[in-house]
């Protein structure tokens, strides 16, 4: 009786195991839809980042966009390492408020969701003279119904 409990507990261990390293280490999705939750409405279309297209046709490391608390890349992240999204440390999902416009522009980025995509993203395609840069060439107008 004792054998068949252990071999019990066994066999449910490794499978909770499997099943939470299976979804732990899960592979990041082809494309991103960047609908935040921190936004109480989206004055913008929701961009829709094709991570698929960015990590394996244009040879992006995952540490080129993810970065610690410092904003050091995190070179030795692959795919399917979990990762935090972008608003757990870039917390600030409103406009800027006044005192906050007066700051430095690093200082804004750490602080402001908005501003931390934007340097991440438009100042890449900035250093690498591809991809958008304009507003509608992320965000393209909603069509009306």
């Amino acid at each position: 009786m004792k054998l068949r409990s252990l071999k019990l507990a066994l066999a449910l261990v490794t499978a909770i195991l499997f099943v939470a390293g299976g979804l732990y280490a899960a592979a990041a999705p082809d494309v991103i839809t960047m609908n935040n939750p921190g936004f109480k409405k989206h004055k913008k279309s929701i961009v829709a980042f094709a991570h698929a297209k960015h990590a394996n046709d244009y040879k992006i490391s995952c540490g080129e966009c993810h970065h610690d608390e410092q904003g050091k890349p995190l070179e030795a992240l692959k795919d399917g390492d979990p990762v935090r999204g972008c608003g757990e440390c870039h917390k600030e999902f409103s406009k800027l408020s006044k005192a906050d416009k007066k700051m430095k522009k690093a200082e804004k980025v750490k602080k402001y969701y908005e501003k931390a995509i934007h340097a991440n993203c438009v100042g890449c395609h900035k250093k690498v003279k591809k991809g958008p840069k304009k507003c509608s060439e992320c965000h393209p107008k909603k069509k009306k119904k």
